[in-house]
């Protein structure tokens, strides 16, 4: 971290509006007019819509995230959280990975931690749950359930396989649905190389609360949406949700019970709550209440923006909709971030600030190869798509929408190499644990008499 005379801008978050805000004020600032500083306990910025596809395999996980320091070679990056602000002194609490807090000032801050899996207190979550919040837990569901199909390939007990071919995913917005289309997607085809698994043998559930999934493309194409995944063999339980899943035995308050040895939690997001300590003003739901400006609330130098910012949706409103609120996607997001990034700016040179407004476009979901839903609103003109054609529009949407050149290129090879190679179907579990086989060939012998003991014992036992 480098010492400096000129104004910080300390810019709390990597992801999508910290990256995207962080570039628009460089982008922006004078020579020499402020230090840019970004802090995030990660690197990389993960492009959490392809989650699903690096979960099924069609996108390699290095190509949906966005290496920080690449990407701003002019910015301070200090990989650590942000755990305290002190707002009268303007002094944040660093807590780096390694090593003890420090104290970093600053002159001007933007909040943009984004969102954490929003969770209940339920029996066995924490030690059965996958999220998909993270590349990380992406690439962890993939190997995990390739793992299920080699476990059940593999064993002659009838009960363990039927729970390692089981799999309970719940939460049907975007995050399940697609989630559950492309992980099913990639189960079928892994199931033509293993001689006893057939696809029938698979067992495949979604689970949601509410009474219908994909809220966001509308009534129509989510029940469009909801057809196509159960003729796909998917069972759906829509206004249910699960009471239990301790040792992996699922409870649902419909009173189905199953065995599963994979469980998926997609069942929305809620604010960081590291954001209580930062002694700002917060929403019922705990985001940061903004300003249209996208200025937080009572201040005139911290900016918020993203899935932990409360932000009135002027366009909502003035169409007639009250107390609308942006929803939590990147379209609102990439959007924020923009306008943000001038608000700095225009707040450093004492400026008017400009306010967010932005129209829905639409939303487009895929739900495995070939498959997918989509809303485009042009106007007062909704078009609303399905099957082939919206999964066009998916990929295309997210393919452009993916920052920086680079990662673009790199996703759309993988998708053109996709469509003349068959899809992997290895599993890497021994990722998670790669030194367990090295640990098992260099540990210590056990000492001599340990080993003569051993024998001793045995026939005592006996």
């Amino acid at each position: 971290m480098s010492t400096t005379e000129r104004p910080r801008i300390l810019v709390v978050g990597g992801g999508y509006v910290g990256l995207y805000a962080a570039k628009r004020i460089m982008k922006k600032m004078r020579y020499g007019e402020a230090t840019v500083t970004v802090v995030d306990p990660r690197s990389y910025m993960t492009y959490q819509p392809f989650l699903p596809e690096v979960a099924a395999g069609s996108i390699s996980p290095r190509h949906v995230v966005v290496p920080l320091r690449r990407v701003l070679p002019k910015a301070e990056v200090l990989t650590g959280r942000v755990t305290n602000i002190d707002q009268d002194r303007k002094v944040a609490v660093v807590t780096p990975l390694v090593g003890e807090a420090y104290e970093l000032p600053f002159d001007y801050l933007v909040i943009a931690l984004g969102a954490i899996s929003r969770t209940f207190p339920i029996p066995g979550l924490a030690e059965q749950g996958i999220g998909m919040k993270g590349v990380e837990e992406g690439i962890g569901l993939r190997n995990h359930v390739l793992e299920q199909l080699d476990k059940a390939e593999s064993t002659t007990d009838e009960d363990v396989r039927r729970k390692a071919l089981t799999f309970v995913f719940v939460g049907g917005g975007f995050a399940g649905a697609e989630t559950i289309g492309e992980v099913e997607d990639m189960a079928r085809d892994a199931a033509k190389y293993y001689s006893s698994i057939k696809r029938e043998d698979m067992r495949f559930i979604l689970v949601d609360a509410a009474d219908k999934i994909l809220p966001e493309v509308g009534p129509k194409l989510g029940t469009w949406g909801k057809e196509h995944l159960e003729s796909r063999g998917i069972e759906i339980y829509l206004n249910t949700s699960m009471d239990s899943c301790v040792d992996g035995h699922v409870v649902l308050k419909n009173g189905l019970e199953v065995d599963s040895s994979t469980l998926v939690w997609t069942a929305g997001v809620k604010p960081n709550p590291v954001l209580a300590r930062y002694g700002l003003p917060l929403g019922p739901r705990g985001h940061v209440d903004a300003e249209p400006t996208l200025q937080v609330k009572g201040t005139d130098y911290i900016w918020t923006a993203g899935d932990n910012a409360q932000v009135p949706d002027l366009a909502a409103r003035k169409a007639g909709v009250e107390n609308a609120w942006c929803p939590p996607n990147a379209q609102h997001a990439l959007r924020q971030a923009k306008v943000l990034g001038d608000n700095v700016i225009s707040g450093m040179r004492g400026f008017p600030q400009a306010p967010y407004s932005h129209s829905n476009k639409g939303a487009v979901a895929g739900l495995g190869l070939h498959k997918g839903v989509a809303m485009i609103v042009m106007g007062k003109v909704k078009i609303k798509l399905k099957g082939r054609l919206a999964w066009y529009m998916h990929r295309g949407y997210h393919g452009m929408a993916m920052p920086t050149w680079n990662r673009k290129i790199r996703v759309f090879a993988d998708w053109t190499l996709a469509m003349f190679l068959k899809r992997e179907v290895v599993s890497l579990g021994a990722l998670e644990t790669p030194r367990e086989e090295f640990y098992e060939a260099a540990k210590p012998a056990p000492a001599p008499a340990a080993v003569a003991a051993a024998p001793a014992q045995k026939a005592k036992a006996s």
